[in-house]
């Protein structure tokens, strides 16, 4: 365990038991996490981004099973803990954003007492008042720019707008002062305009709080704006992991250039939005190769034999693709996936200039 990492997966395998078969929804996964780093994990929807975060938490479905792996937190085995220790760790060590507010929230239970709960319940020795867990709710909501938030504190969920019951749930995941923060989508069910101001609240938050930050999302453009690092993930795979810098200016995998490439930009006409082809494997009977070669038209002969290792581009990049390999060919994505990001990157760069 470096002294460095707060956490470290190493070999992460998860499978699902269904009525058809085993489904092998996560197939070797890896990454580290630093103290008050955020790392975005990107990928379709089905790639295994929430089922690999939620084995942080001990909160997969029952029909999973982790059949390899360490989770590796403070150098303590995740997978080796007790249904206790897991309530310990739940929100108070490790605590997640939910997609869905109005889903994450108790709809009989008033906004400031469902975040008051938390801190009492991760009060061991009995040492907070629930009048003293009550302010400190109030602050939480101030904290987390709930307006007038001390008239509000007795309002029910559904008094409230979506972007300020995403703003509740954060104050919630933040309750118990967690090491590292789980953000999965949360962003997904609120208009763009909202989006905008979560993720900016985010940043603001993590700068005081100095959580560590795991950002689950399928949106790129997100993921520009908070991460430090980034995974990308493909078929219960990683595919390649870098700094933010390196997946945006210089991304080696396919599959990567595809969602840059499929990235809206402000000023794009409607039919010139670019997708990616085809559709992800079955994962109950995983392909052979490389699980992206159906869908890359830049697939070798080997990528349907052989699955590729990691490939290393420099000491923070890594990317899963033949396409590194030194006898590949030369290949570079075309050009319109190149002015795409690049535009993408043109318009990042001015927005961060009026900050």
């Amino acid at each position: 365990m470096s002294s460095q990492n707060l956490l470290e997966v190493k070999d992460l395998k998860i499978n699902f038991h269904t009525y058809d078969g085993d489904v092998k929804a996560i197939r070797g996964v890896s990454f580290d996490l630093k103290k008050g780093e955020t790392l975005a994990i990107v990928g379709e929807s089905g790639s295994g981004k929430s089922v690999t975060t939620k084995a942080l938490m001990g909160l997969n479905a029952k029909n999973s099973e982790v059949i390899g792996g360490q989770i590796l937190f403070h150098g303590k085995d995740l997978l080796k803990i007790d249904e206790d220790d897991w309530d310990d760790l739940r929100g108070n060590e490790i605590s997640m954003i939910f997609q869905d507010p109005m889903t994450s929230l108790d709809p009989t239970m008033k906004i400031g007492k469902q975040i008051a709960e938390v801190m009492l319940t991760h009060d061991y020795e009995g040492k907070m008042s629930k009048k003293e867990a009550l302010a400190k709710a109030l602050d939480l909501m101030k904290a987390v720019e709930i307006p007038d938030a001390a008239d509000h504190i007795n309002d029910y969920p559904h008094q409230w707008s979506g972007g300020m019951r995403q703003r509740a749930v954060i104050a919630i995941a933040l309750a118990a002062n967690p090491e590292i923060l789980i953000a999965d989508e949360p962003t997904t069910a609120l208009d763009v305009t909202i989006q905008a101001q979560i993720i900016d609240l985010l940043k603001h938050l993590q700068e005081q709080i100095k959580s560590s930050i795991i950002f689950i999302t399928h949106d790129l453009g997100v993921v520009a704006g908070i991460a430090d690092k980034v995974a990308v993930m493909y078929a219960g795979k990683i595919v390649e992991y870098g700094t933010v810098d390196e997946i945006f200016y210089n991304p080696q995998h396919p599959y990567t250039w595809g969602l840059l490439a499929a990235m809206p930009t402000p000023d794009m006409k409607e039919d010139s939005l670019l997708s990616i082809p085809g559709t992800p494997p079955d994962l109950l009977k995983p392909p052979v190769g490389d699980a992206f070669a159906f869908r890359d038209q830049y697939a070798l002969d080997i990528d349907f034999k052989e699955q590729p290792p990691f490939f290393k581009v420099s000491d923070t990049h890594y990317a899963a693709t033949w396409l590194l390999d030194p006898r590949a060919p030369k290949v570079e994505p075309p050009d319109v996936i190149k002015a795409r990001w690049e535009k993408f990157l043109e318009i990042k760069q001015k927005e961060s200039s009026k900050q």
